[in-house]
């Protein structure tokens, strides 16, 4: 018996929106990859990683709802599980804040504000930093951000008033020119 879809171009079109809308957001991703942390020679990997990921799960997504959430999600937990990767893999990890070379792109649309945010960014934890990022910088709602991280509604609220506090003592040391937050 032939299980075969009847129309064959119907998985096709799937995979072109799938490819269509992930190319849409594509500078979204890289921007958020960045806010959680990604170092700019692991960029490429992990934009990568959550394309596989979306493709993969393209069939659950609903396309009533918005597209940029889902991929924060998806991006959230590549990221947190390079991490625990790392911590596995390295006893020390230094996180850096700036690359060592950076590529021209990279050189043109780097500011001393933009570098400012990402250096702060790295002094909060992944799991407050996701909620923050999503939050106050992509405007998504607390019930959609709890949501989707599985999160208790509080707790999402906790983990943002904390964030936000550790950000604005991020910020204010690395103006002073200090290391301690």
């Amino acid at each position: 018996m032939d299980l075969a879809p009847s129309f064959p171009g119907a998985v096709v079109t799937d995979e072109r929106s799938c490819l269509a809308a992930f190319q849409k957001e594509f500078s979204y991703l890289r921007r958020t990859l960045r806010r959680l942390g990604v170092l700019p020679h692991d960029l490429d990997d992990d934009v990568h990683e959550v394309f596989l990921v979306l493709n993969r799960k393209w069939a659950d997504y609903d396309p009533m709802r918005p597209l940029r959430p889902y991929l924060f999600v998806i991006a959230f937990r590549v990221v947190a599980a390079r991490k625990r990767r790392q911590q596995r893999e390295t006893p020390h990890i230094l996180e850096e804040t700036a690359s060592d070379t950076a590529h021209p792109d990279e050189a043109l649309e780097a500011t001393r504000d933009r570098e400012l945010v990402l250096a702060a960014l790295s002094r909060i934890p992944l799991a407050r930093r996701g909620v923050f990022v999503m939050h106050d910088i992509d405007e998504v709602p607390m019930r959609e951000i709890v949501k989707d991280l599985s999160l208790p509604l509080f707790t999402g609220y906790s983990r943002l008033r904390k964030a936000r506090r550790e950000f604005e003592a991020a910020v204010r040391a690395l103006r002073k020119g200090t290391s301690d937050t």
